[in-house]
């Protein structure tokens, strides 16, 4: 990972935030000053078990997966690319050694703040309350529809939840193997699924 300070004054992440909820001109300043810029290489891991991961993700271009083991299989957990926020929660919110692991899938660039930051903001600025509460509702819905999508006992469904309702402008872009663990199927049931449907690239 490469890490740097953001010359461009981290436009990306004011207007990512901003689209939220309105930012004033002393939280937009504080901001300025303390978030930075990252980059991924394809495959490189984010964040290990174990780790305590104090870093708020916010993805310019690119894609990032969480994942668990369970004995020598990955199981994937969710998936985000553009636009999305991520990171581990347990590590971020609670400072706590993560559970999970978190790898980039493409080449990936971020913008991050660190929690400490993080926590001045929530402090300091009614702005960022407003967007913690309303990223959390987020997280919510986002655990809302993973849950469901774990208890649909046909595979086919599983994908038409997934295309209906999660990111299915991206599926095309996701590995098949890290797709199909995350919606709990075999490689060559959800490629099957895939042709039925017509959908892979």
């Amino acid at each position: 990972m490469i890490a740097k300070p953001n010359p461009e004054k981290n436009l990306f992440v004011l207007f990512y935030l901003n689209s939220i909820y309105p930012l004033g001109s002393g939280i937009k300043s504080y901001l300025s000053g303390k978030i930075k810029s990252c980059s991924f290489a394809k495959n490189e891991m984010v964040s290990n078990k174990g780790e305590v991961c104090n870093r708020l993700y916010f993805i310019k271009t690119g894609m990032v997966r969480g994942y668990f083991k369970s004995d020598s299989a990955e199981i994937t957990t969710w998936i985000d690319s553009e636009n999305e926020v991520f990171t581990s929660i347990t590590g971020f919110f609670r400072n706590e050694p993560t559970k999970e692991y978190i790898q980039s899938l493409e080449e990936t660039h971020c913008d991050y703040l660190e929690y400490e930051d993080y926590k001045y903001c929530l402090n300091n600025f009614a702005e960022m309350r407003q967007i913690n509460r309303i990223l959390l509702e987020e997280y919510y819905m986002l655990a809302e529809h993973r849950v469901y999508l774990a208890r649909i006992p046909n595979a086919g469904n599983r994908l038409n939840f997934f295309i209906e309702n999660l990111n299915p402008h991206i599926i095309n872009r996701i590995p098949k193997k890290y797709l199909a663990s995350y919606l709990a199927m075999r490689p060559e049931t959800l490629s099957r699924l895939l042709k039925e449907k017509k959908i892979i690239a």
